[in-house]
């Protein structure tokens, strides 16, 4: 097929465009500059989401667009902008008959979560561009690259006790990244595929228990981790920020969102992810890769 790959910089893009190619599509990726994609066989088209430059001529002849953004790192209003970006992309696919798109957000339906709301305004912005939609809902990535396990692999490395709120016994699900970049290939693949697919690894573990499996990965010693009702997401966002090497802009939205449980409620269609990795393989897979 005829793809568009956007952010094919950002860390789940960059494992998912090799396995595009390899698989025999043609694919097209849109970045703000050329130079920064030089993988053989691509086509790169210089643009910008946000202004909407290059967006028609980006996804002109495209059967399948991946839409793989987010503002996060910008700071400020992300939301404001990931809401506009995603407008802009939706107006552009319906414009060029784009046949299906494939976006990448969360788990969680956090009321109060600034973070896990954008990934859902995006998500009713996109379905608008093209007559399908696939929305991939995933819980926390398990990846070299991922901000969520680099920031609980800084705090585990360099902290030896930690005081947390009670996100830290909240049930997540978490998923290797190789089972994210094969999911989304077969989302993209799928015939007939429309509507949301949720994605979650083998094991459900609070994030008390995955702060402990990563201590035993690293082979460090366990963190006293103490719990304590006053500490608020908002506040223990600003110490991680400055104790591990996660932007603050990144930090906060994603510490917000942790109060939220991730878990796959309906399972993805048969051929999806049927046999993902549990904890410990994945978090083995994500330590062989130089952070």
């Amino acid at each position: 097929m005829k793809i568009l790959l956007t952010g094919a910089t950002g860390y789940v893009g960059s494992q998912l465009l090799p396995a595009l190619t390899e698989a025999g599509h043609q694919v097209r990726c849109l970045s703000r500059r050329k130079s920064a994609i030089t993988h053989p066989g691509v086509e790169v088209v210089e643009g910008d989401v946000l202004t909407g430059a290059g967006l028609d001529e980006a996804l002109e002849g495209i059967e399948v667009a991946y839409y793989l953004v987010h503002s996060m790192a910008g700071g400020g209003d992300f939301a404001a902008r990931d809401r506009q970006a995603a407008g802009n992309f939706a107006a552009a696919a319906k414009r060029n008959k784009v046949r299906r798109i494939v976006y990448l957000g969360g788990l969680g339906d956090g009321v109060d979560s600034a973070h896990l709301n954008s990934r859902h305004e995006t998500a009713d912005l996109l379905a608008d561009g093209a007559p399908e939609f696939v929305h991939a809902r995933a819980a926390v990535v398990v990846g070299s690259g991922s901000a969520s396990f680099v920031m609980l692999k800084d705090l585990v490395e360099r902290l030896p006790a930690m005081v947390c709120p009670r996100w830290i016994d909240v049930r997540t699900q978490p998923i290797a990244t190789e089972d994210v970049v094969g999911a989304l290939l077969r989302c993209g693949e799928r015939e007939g595929l429309s509507g949301e697919v949720q994605l979650g690894g083998a094991d459900v573990v609070t994030y008390r228990q995955m702060i402990l499996e990563l201590a035993d990965a690293l082979n460090r010693r366990h963190p006293l981790i103490v719990r304590v009702p006053v500490l608020t997401p908002r506040l223990s966002s600003y110490w991680v920020g400055l104790v591990t090497g996660v932007d603050g802009g990144i930090a906060r939205p994603l510490i917000h969102g942790l109060k939220t449980e991730t878990l796959v409620t309906e399972a993805p269609p048969a051929g999806i992810n049927d046999s993902p990795l549990d904890l410990k393989a994945a978090m083995r897979s994500a330590l062989t890769v130089k952070l």
